[in-house]
């Protein structure tokens, strides 16, 4: 029988599974859609018992694939920081309230910076100041505006950890997501800060700490009959998706700017020393003794699979192309791409998408250019937000769905000025949870698990054309701002 490790991430929009050799080779991939709740403006959700129903899935379609194989530890990730409330025997007690996407918590976030000494309070003792991203005002928002459920609620689970515990039976959670858990998390520490976590959600029995790559435990006889697992092989602590992105292509030394492609548009840059800023979130890093400085858009790659959905649903391929052959600029269109409000580094949840520049002679082709486009400017200004707050960024490396084929990071480091690394495998956070849990089993490096493959570089002809896109586009949101605040206003209304 081959040896091998699994690794399985819950993401935003699908969830992904890989078997790999020890030695990194990818012996199989299986993937599971599915789709968020969106019941009220601002909110997104998604029941915490489809994260293991589509883990068992996965497991047994992977087993299935390669009979040969046997699976010696297992890694698990997911998307985060989630709010994924259970009672006592961990049995949910409502759909868990997802990351930064979900917006709902603003009234909370507002009243408990004044309640915790503001701002540079918050932001010195956990690194990041409270905005939609941090899990401890979405909290609050449960138990004030669902207060029986709150009653019944007694743990707190991440997709991760989630998994975790239904594999071995063990509540943990790892440092990385704990540090997401503004204001929960004493990021000096690196400890739950229980003078602030007993305020903001009462109740709750905080998970132990541990590791993304700690032994969680080990598949159970009852895990083993659901997933088809071998009893008794370890699992992973686990942590955010993201984090085991940054695992999978080794962009984790200090330097480095991990970019993820996704859903969302995702930064994690590693630094030596603590980077806090108010527009960005600083967090401990998936391995002992790291730290990052990170950022996210609220949507990219969800912009993408919007138009194309408005356009009957073509080939992306096909859309690629087009987009392509728009050229830069397309056209003359500029977007701000802020459909679901933005993250970093506005921090605005009213921000809202717009369209410059349209016209009855754009083309579809155009439409897709333009968010492309879109994406390359808003990672331009996180980069340029992650420098300006001393990050320090050497190397760019690419990662998820969006890097195949070349069309959007080319475009991405033509409009940033950057080159970007694009390793031999870009599956993503599967593969780099399963990097983890290879690491139970051999030593080999991340560098090893997943070499570079090539590098793209900017290509100079569309520097000057770029540079006056991103000048406008640095204009276009403070000019549109008011009116696109008083229409997500009247959007929540509704």
């Amino acid at each position: 029988m081959l040896a091998a490790v699994m690794g399985v991430d819950v993401g935003t929009s699908s969830s992904k599974g890989v078997l790999a050799g020890l030695d990194g080779s990818v012996l199989a991939t299986a993937v599971r859609t599915h789709e968020v709740s969106r019941p009220h403006p601002g909110h997104v959700e998604m029941g915490a018992e489809v994260w293991w129903e589509e883990f068992c899935s996965l497991s047994r379609e992977l087993l299935a694939a390669r009979p040969d194989v046997e699976v010696e530890a297992v890694g698990v990730s997911g998307m985060g920081p989630c709010v994924a409330l259970a009672d006592a025997d961990s049995v949910p007690v409502r759909p868990a309230i997802l990351y930064g996407v979900d917006s709902r918590a603003v009234v909370e976030i507002e009243e408990w910076r004044d309640r915790l000494g503001g701002d540079d309070a918050i932001l010195e003792r956990c690194g990041s100041t409270l905005t939609t991203q941090a899990a401890g005002p979405k909290i609050a928002w449960v138990a004030r505006n669902e207060p029986a459920v709150y009653a019944r609620a007694v743990r707190l689970f991440m997709p991760a950890s989630y998994l975790a515990w239904n594999l071995t039976g063990a509540y943990v959670l790892d440092h990385q997501s704990a540090s997401q858990c503004t204001p929960m998390y004493d990021i000096e520490a690196r400890a739950w800060y229980p003078a602030w976590a007993e305020q903001i959600a009462p109740g709750i029995e905080l998970p132990p700490l541990s590791w993304a790559g700690d032994v969680a435990g080990t598949v159970t006889p009852d895990a083993s009959t659901a997933t088809g697992l071998p009893a008794g092989i370890p699992v992973t602590t686990g942590t955010i998706d993201a984090w085991s992105e940054a695992l999978s292509v080794d962009a984790h030394n200090p330097g480095d700017l991990m970019l993820m492609y996704g859903t969302t548009m995702f930064f994690v840059n590693t630094v030596t020393e603590p980077v806090r800023s108010p527009s960005l979130w600083g967090t401990i890093g998936a391995l002992p003794g790291t730290r990052n400085v990170a950022g996210g858009m609220a949507t990219s790659g969800a912009i993408t699979g919007w138009l194309r959905e408005l356009f009957g649903s073509p080939d992306f391929g096909d859309l690629v192309a087009e987009a392509d052959a728009a050229g830069p600029g397309a056209h003359g269109l500029l977007m701000l791409p802020y459909f679901a409000g933005e993250r970093t580094p506005l921090m605005d949840p009213s921000a809202r998408g717009i369209i410059a520049g349209l016209t009855i002679d754009h083309t579809r082709g155009d439409l897709y250019r333009a968010a492309l486009e879109a994406t390359g400017l808003a990672v331009r200004h996180n980069i340029e937000a992650i420098e300006a707050a001393g990050g320090r960024i050497e190397r760019i490396v690419a990662v998820g769905g969006g890097t195949r084929g070349d069309v959007w990071t080319q475009i991405v480091s033509d409009i940033a000025g950057r080159p970007q690394v694009i390793p031999r495998e870009t599956i993503g956070a599967s593969y780099g949870i399963a990097w983890l849990a290879a690491c139970l089993r051999t030593t080999i490096t991340a560098a090893e698990w997943n070499p570079p493959a090539k590098v793209l570089t900017p290509r100079p002809e569309n520097a000057e054309g770029y540079e006056e896109l991103y000048a406008l586009y640095r204009e276009l949101y403070p000019a549109t701002a008011s009116i696109a605040h008083h229409l997500a206003a009247r959007q929540q209304g509704a």
